[in-house]
């Protein structure tokens, strides 16, 4: 009788690995709850100094698996470090290079082209002249003058080209900041996790962070390289079919077909809209000029129907509304680069719940 009462406690005990202990006392709630908007504010505020950092730590956690490979042929940590920096600088100044033109064409040609547009396309006259007016009312609120009557004047050539530029000077003076960040982390190793190893008091806890740390890190570095390399191939694909469609300049189109494959859900809706826009302005009214559009919208099916869930299975997936918080959350505290770094940063905040058990709830409700 004993033996059975005995099964049965130890049957109905959960298992530690899929426990998901919830809290009980209000007051935790309310503070952790306070605690969460103390901390978005803090981001929001402190975004010059925040910025730079998460941007390191992102590169660091996408960059390890480099410098431990280079480690394996006897290459000294900081050697592997600079390596690391020198390429992210390369790709950087690669790409700005090679974009900075064509996209400051088409940021001048904007205010022409939107007007255009509605003349070409009567059946988006009405949407169009929303963002107009809306562009309109902003500027006057900002002290700028805009005539109503005026085509295209909630959108000028000089105020739209300042902003665009004024944003890339922005990311561009703290450009200098992540990567000095970013090489301090690749160089440091392991300090700070030895140090915290060092504090801890129990050889069990000891272990315990250090697998922790351990599997939370490739996790991590999985997802984001897979992501990356996904993007990338979307990318190319993007441009390849811009080129065979006749779009000029199919290298800025791939790559923001790469940036917006960073953002989910509103990313690929705003692409068909981009590249329809860009396919009409540059083919004409036509069926032909659909086609950009239509083939970048069966990349992103093929891209988020087939190849993402077979890569990153299930422990990876996110629900969509969170997907959707965490972007309109990140744009308000970061802008457009917030809006790139919002799904790697919910992916890294998911698996880092789900690796913590008092946490694991909450990697629960993210899971989609």
């Amino acid at each position: 009788m004993t033996d059975s009462s005995d099964t049965r406690q130890q049957g109905d005990q959960p298992n530690d690995d899929e426990d998901m202990p919830l809290p009980t006392n209000p007051q935790s709630v309310f503070l952790g709850g306070l605690f969460t908007l103390a901390l978005l504010a803090t981001l929001y505020v402190a975004a010059e100094v925040v910025l730079p950092v998460i941007l390191a730590l992102i590169l660091k956690l996408l960059l390890q698996p480099l410098v431990r490979f280079l480690e394996r042929f006897y290459v000294p940590r900081f050697v592997g470090a600079l390596i690391s920096v020198l390429l992210v600088l390369a790709v950087i100044g690669g790409a700005a290079t090679m974009l900075a033109a064509p996209a400051a064409s088409w940021a001048t040609k904007l205010p022409q082209a939107i007007p255009q547009l509605r003349d070409q396309l009567s059946i988006l006259k009405q949407p169009i002249d929303l963002i107009q007016d809306a562009s309109r009312q902003v500027q006057e609120l900002t002290g700028g003058k805009a005539s109503a009557s005026e085509p295209g004047a909630g959108i000028r050539p000089g105020s739209l080209v300042s902003t665009v530029f004024s944003s890339t000077a922005t990311i561009t003076s703290g450009l200098f900041t992540t990567l000095l960040v970013l090489f301090y982390l690749l160089m440091s190793g392991e300090t700070f996790l030895r140090r915290m190893v060092e504090i801890l008091p129990r050889f069990h806890d000891k272990r315990a962070a250090v697998e922790l740390s351990a599997h939370v890190e490739k996790d991590v570095s999985a997802y984001l390289l897979t992501v990356s390399c996904i993007n990338v191939l979307v990318g190319l694909a993007t441009a390849g079919e811009m080129w065979l469609c006749g779009m000029p300049t199919p290298l800025l189109w791939g790559a923001v077909a790469f940036a917006l494959n960073f953002m989910p859900i509103l990313g690929p809706m705003i692409g068909v809209v981009i590249f329809l826009g860009a396919g009409v302005l540059s083919l004409g009214v036509s069926w032909w000029a659909v086609l950009p559009a239509g083939v970048y919208l069966c990349i992103h099916i093929a891209e988020g129907e087939v190849a993402t869930p077979m890569l990153l299975s299930k422990r990876f997936t996110i629900n969509p509304v969170a997907m959707i918080v965490a972007l309109i959350v990140c744009y308000w505290m970061w802008g457009v680069i917030g809006a790139v770094l919002a799904m790697p940063l919910l992916a890294i905040i998911k698996i880092i719940c789900d690796d913590l058990r008092p946490l694991r709830a909450i990697g629960h409700l993210l899971e989609g």
